[in-house]
């Protein structure tokens, strides 16, 4: 896919952004990334500044703003209203994704909206909506949205060439969440290792009665979360993809019966401890807490888009609560995966422990 490259001057003359070049033939989207070119800077009045922001506010496409030198203080109403933007190493708003190369990082983030147009756009879509929401409300806005990706012709082809592997559903769990209770202190440890604590239905449901038990319970004043064996979570468990009797069954499972609402709930109690590799659910759901602990060794990566999908276990709400929708749609679209001291510098983990 080649994006559109726009200056700040054309998108404050746009009325509506992408609005009228969106879709090709048969109702496909044929521009769903549009790029705006921050080093047009010069010259441009107040008055077309704000036009501009008017416009990336209410654009039909993602606005992903590129810089090739630092960036104007006079630009930051701009690069809040863009869905992202791309500069040199050392800038530090936090809706700018810093690349030594950004050429190279524009180019990334490109082809993943290409491969996957609608779910990138759904995903720019439900982080900028769930964005002033209470937690409640963004976990229905973020599972609405998932469902609807559900029925589209990407998650589709992911799931048919999943299947075609005939991978047969998991085992059975005997003991998929452990609980220890020592005074007010209530551990919990994810406990299926041999899948790398992939969050199965089983899991799912262990760790939500867990956590039910902790609000129910005015004794627990510190919940500890952690993960057996080498990873802390490797996220939803994929062989269990496709497999809830019918939508409205999964959308209500995910709102009402999934784990990220109880974490936000329990958020000033909760301490998460990272380890591994900390996939989709892995990291949506211990970003709710209140602390977060990753050991060096920790590597995060949110890769539903690629799936044809949005994060579902609550990560269009917790994720840009703590590193903004920006970067996080850059991490949903994208895959990309980030260390340890990366999630500390963008504030996605609070602490580095051993």
């Amino acid at each position: 896919m080649h994006a559109r490259r726009i200056s700040i001057a054309d998108l404050a003359a746009e009325p509506v952004v992408g609005g009228g070049g969106l879709f090709g033939d048969g109702a496909a989207v044929s521009l769903p990334l549009v790029l705006v070119d921050l080093d047009t800077a010069d010259g441009v009045t107040d008055g077309d500044l704000t036009r501009a922001v008017d416009r990336a506010s209410a654009s039909d496409v993602i606005l992903m703003g590129t810089a090739t030198g630092p960036l104007d203080d006079a630009l930051n109403p701009l690069l809040e209203a863009l869905d992202l933007t791309c500069a040199p190493t050392g800038t530090g708003h936090r809706s700018v994704v810093a690349a030594d190369d950004v050429d190279a990082a524009v180019a990334v983030f490109t082809d993943a909206v290409s491969r996957c147009p609608q779910a990138s756009l759904v995903g720019a879509q439900i982080v900028r909506a769930a964005e002033p929401l209470d937690p409640v409300a963004a976990i229905d806005v973020e599972s609405l949205g998932y469902s609807t990706l559900q029925g589209g012709d990407e998650f589709g082809r992911w799931l048919e060439e999943r299947r075609a592997k005939g991978r047969p559903l998991p085992p059975p769990a005997v003991d998929p969440v452990l609980l220890d209770r020592q005074g007010d202190t209530l551990r919990i440890t994810l406990n299926r290792p041999e899948r790398r604590n992939a969050y199965g239905t089983a899991l799912r449901d262990a760790l939500v009665e867990a956590l039910r038990l902790a609000v129910l319970d005015d004794s627990i004043d510190r919940i500890i979360i952690d993960g057996a064996g080498s990873s802390f979570c490797a996220g939803g468990d994929l062989d269990e993809f496709g497999h809830m009797p019918d939508a409205s069954t999964a959308h209500l499972i995910r709102t009402r019966g999934g784990a990220g609402r109880l974490v936000s709930t329990l958020a000033d109690k909760v301490e998460v401890r990272l380890h591994g590799h900390c996939v989709g659910a892995g990291i949506e759901i211990p970003a709710f807490a209140g602390h977060i602990v990753a050991a060096p060794d920790t590597r995060i990566r949110l890769p539903e888009v690629a799936m044809g999908l949005i994060p579902g276990a609550g990560g269009t709400v917790s994720v840009p609560r703590r590193i903004g929708r920006w970067r996080a749609l850059y991490l949903f679209v994208t895959g990309a995966e980030i260390d340890a001291q990366q999630a500390l510098d963008w504030g996605l983990v609070d602490e580095i422990r051993e």
